[in-house]
């Protein structure tokens, strides 16, 4: 695998969607203890949970046209181990609950020995863009929970 090559797989179960992204640390990610820096992880959380919206068909574009944003109200992350430059690691995202705003999803990030480094638990809001308020989830994101 390329240095920068981001790969993808994506897994659906029922009504229950997981992906899975693989990264590489890169130089840049690295903080002056010699480790990914905390800030770090929830940027790789970010990008898995963009992984899961594309692999739902939810981009930005559709997400517009659904006439809803997501904002991330909350994030509890719990760091298991630290991960250092040229790791390579996975980031899996599911979800795990919806209520009439807002969602949760679970994230974990292990290394390729499969050892978990990070896991956290992600509250979102769907918001009316126009009104700045919260507004339901729509169908089309709600179709991607556990029922």
């Amino acid at each position: 695998m390329d240095k920068h090559e981001v790969l993808i797989s994506v897994k659906k179960e029922q009504t229950t969607m997981k992906t899975s992204l693989d990264i590489i640390v890169r130089p840049t990610e690295i903080d002056v203890n010699g480790h990914v820096n905390n800030a770090k992880y929830l940027e790789y959380l970010e990008w898995g949970r963009e992984e899961w919206y594309e692999a739902g068909d939810l981009r930005y574009d559709v997400l517009k046209q659904l006439g809803v944003q997501t904002v991330t109200v909350n994030i509890n992350i719990n760091y298991r181990k630290e991960c250092s430059q040229g790791d390579r690691l996975t980031i899996s995202t599911e979800p795990k609950s919806v209520g009439r705003t807002s969602y949760v999803m679970l994230q974990q990030i292990h290394n390729k020995e499969g050892e978990l480094c990070a896991d956290a638990e992600v509250t979102s809001v769907a918001m009316d863009p126009h009104t700045r308020k919260s507004r339901s989830v729509p169908e089309e994101l709600r179709r991607l929970f556990p029922s």
